[in-house]
């Protein structure tokens, strides 16, 4: 009996440890994507990808009903791109911050990226990294001070495939693509189909 009472104390003891873990690591990724782009809010992730979109459920200050958590009702949260003029819509050439998807599906990541396309409620966008990819050949550089006056360095553009994002999903422009980098990308015969 003693044995087993030992056992579950330990169980237990994991599974908080655990838990503490998981917390502090997403609210380190919080305060890291919160000081990597001042004035920002933080890491957005799209609903049902981890569910920590600011302003969701009970943490972000509502409750279920449509009430604050003071006990005020408040009106529904409209679309993000309710109302919005469409030269406050993406614009192929130009480069945005959007909570692009992963490519394995797993969640997302607010990001630079291209605007290829926009079709409808869709656009079809081309991911930026600031990590170097100097060695790859689906990779191409792309001068970033004339929209990240923080930058020390170029960034790399993907160029191997592109990503389909909500427009929902776009928040602020960042600026335009340098005019050289997209005369080169629109030349590649598997993004201009």
């Amino acid at each position: 009996m003693r044995d087993g009472l030992i056992w579950a104390l330990v169980i237990v003891a994991c599974v908080a440890a655990g838990w503490l873990w998981s917390e502090w690591r997403r609210r380190s990724a919080d305060r890291s994507s919160e000081a990597g782009r001042p004035g920002r809010a933080g890491d957005r992730r799209r609903p049902g990808a981890g569910g920590d979109r600011p302003g969701s459920g009970p943490r972000g200050g509502r409750t279920s009903g449509g009430r604050s958590a003071g006990g005020r009702t408040s009106a529904p949260p409209r679309p993000r791109d309710a109302g919005r003029p469409d030269r406050d819509r993406p614009r192929p050439g130009e480069i945005w911050w959007a909570d692009v998807p992963y490519a394995d599906g797993t969640g997302s990541k607010v990001r630079p990226c291209l605007v290829l396309r926009v079709d409808g409620a869709d656009a079809e966008v081309l991911k930026i990294t600031s990590q170097d990819k100097s060695d790859r050949d689906d990779h191409v550089s792309i001068p970033t001070r004339s929209w990240d006056a923080d930058a020390e360095h170029d960034s790399w553009l993907d160029v191997s495939e592109p990503i389909p994002v909500a427009l929902t999903a776009f928040a602020d422009k960042a600026g335009d693509c340098d005019a050289g980098v997209w005369r080169g990308v629109r030349r590649l015969p598997h993004l201009t189909a």
